[in-house]
Protein backbone atom coordinates (compact mmCIF):
# COMPACT_ATOMS: atom_id res chain seq x y z
CA UNK A 1 0.00 0.00 0.00
CA UNK A 2 1.23 3.26 -0.98
CA UNK A 3 2.05 5.51 2.35
CA UNK A 4 3.76 9.18 2.39
CA UNK A 5 5.38 10.82 5.59
CA UNK A 6 4.33 14.26 6.90
CA UNK A 7 7.57 16.00 5.08
CA UNK A 8 6.27 14.47 2.23
CA UNK A 9 2.96 16.61 1.89
CA UNK A 10 2.62 18.90 -0.61
CA UNK A 11 1.31 22.39 0.41
CA UNK A 12 -1.72 21.75 -2.47
CA UNK A 13 -2.50 18.03 -1.37
CA UNK A 14 -6.08 17.24 -1.25
CA UNK A 15 -6.35 16.03 2.73
CA UNK A 16 -8.76 13.04 3.52
CA UNK A 17 -9.33 13.17 6.97
CA UNK A 18 -11.40 9.93 8.10
CA UNK A 19 -11.24 10.98 11.93
CA UNK A 20 -14.63 10.36 14.24
CA UNK A 21 -16.46 14.27 14.51
CA UNK A 22 -15.44 14.31 17.72
CA UNK A 23 -11.41 14.12 16.55
CA UNK A 24 -12.12 16.58 13.85
CA UNK A 25 -13.58 18.95 16.14
CA UNK A 26 -10.36 19.02 18.64
CA UNK A 27 -8.10 19.45 15.86
CA UNK A 28 -7.32 18.99 11.68
CA UNK A 29 -5.10 20.36 8.89
CA UNK A 30 -6.70 23.53 7.76
CA UNK A 31 -7.47 22.72 4.08
CA UNK A 32 -8.29 18.78 4.86
CA UNK A 33 -11.72 17.35 3.73
CA UNK A 34 -13.35 15.87 6.87
CA UNK A 35 -15.34 12.03 5.83
CA UNK A 36 -15.35 9.92 8.70
CA UNK A 37 -14.16 6.40 7.74
CA UNK A 38 -17.91 4.62 8.13
CA UNK A 39 -19.30 7.31 5.67
CA UNK A 40 -16.82 6.88 3.13
CA UNK A 41 -18.60 3.91 1.23
CA UNK A 42 -21.62 5.71 0.40
CA UNK A 43 -19.88 8.91 -0.12
CA UNK A 44 -16.92 7.86 -2.23
CA UNK A 45 -18.22 10.11 -5.24
CA UNK A 46 -16.94 13.15 -3.12
CA UNK A 47 -13.48 11.65 -3.22
CA UNK A 48 -11.73 13.21 -6.44
CA UNK A 49 -10.40 10.63 -8.77
CA UNK A 50 -8.37 12.59 -10.66
CA UNK A 51 -5.54 13.48 -8.16
CA UNK A 52 -3.79 12.86 -5.32
CA UNK A 53 -5.71 12.11 -2.11
CA UNK A 54 -3.97 11.72 1.15
CA UNK A 55 -5.49 9.93 3.58
CA UNK A 56 -5.10 10.89 7.34
CA UNK A 57 -6.66 9.45 10.75
CA UNK A 58 -4.80 9.65 13.95
CA UNK A 59 -1.71 7.49 13.60
CA UNK A 60 -2.07 5.87 10.00
CA UNK A 61 -4.40 2.73 11.21
CA UNK A 62 -7.68 3.60 9.96
CA UNK A 63 -6.58 5.29 6.80
CA UNK A 64 -4.60 2.22 5.68
CA UNK A 65 -8.00 0.40 6.06
CA UNK A 66 -9.46 3.44 3.71
CA UNK A 67 -6.59 3.33 1.52
CA UNK A 68 -6.93 -0.24 0.62
CA UNK A 69 -10.53 0.58 0.03
CA UNK A 70 -10.43 3.16 -2.24
CA UNK A 71 -7.56 1.16 -4.55
CA UNK A 72 -10.11 -1.76 -4.62
CA UNK A 73 -12.61 0.66 -5.74
CA UNK A 74 -10.24 2.43 -8.20
CA UNK A 75 -8.86 5.29 -6.94
CA UNK A 76 -5.52 4.40 -7.52
CA UNK A 77 -3.91 7.94 -6.33
CA UNK A 78 -5.03 7.31 -2.78
CA UNK A 79 -2.05 7.37 -0.37
CA UNK A 80 -1.55 6.51 3.62
CA UNK A 81 -0.25 9.40 5.86
CA UNK A 82 2.20 7.08 7.73
CA UNK A 83 1.91 8.46 11.09
CA UNK A 84 -1.12 10.32 11.20
CA UNK A 85 -2.09 13.24 12.54
CA UNK A 86 0.06 12.61 15.50
CA UNK A 87 2.73 12.47 13.21
CA UNK A 88 1.73 15.99 11.60
CA UNK A 89 1.06 17.73 15.07
CA UNK A 90 4.78 16.48 16.32
CA UNK A 91 6.21 17.87 12.93
CA UNK A 92 4.76 21.33 14.04
CA UNK A 93 2.49 21.39 10.49
CA UNK A 94 -0.67 23.77 11.18
CA UNK A 95 -3.78 22.42 12.58
CA UNK A 96 -7.14 24.07 13.30
CA UNK A 97 -10.19 23.35 15.94
CA UNK A 98 -13.93 23.71 15.61
CA UNK A 99 -14.59 24.04 19.34
CA UNK A 100 -12.61 27.47 19.73
CA UNK A 101 -9.52 25.70 21.85
CA UNK A 102 -5.86 25.00 21.05
CA UNK A 103 -5.95 22.49 18.20
CA UNK A 104 -4.95 19.10 19.49
CA UNK A 105 -5.00 15.86 18.30
CA UNK A 106 -7.94 13.76 20.28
Amino acid sequence: MPTITVDEVAADAYLLDVREDDEWTAGHAPDAHHLPMMQIPTRIEEIPADRDVIVVCRVGGRSAQVVAYLQQQGLTRATNLDGGMSDWAAAGRPMVSEDGGAPRVA
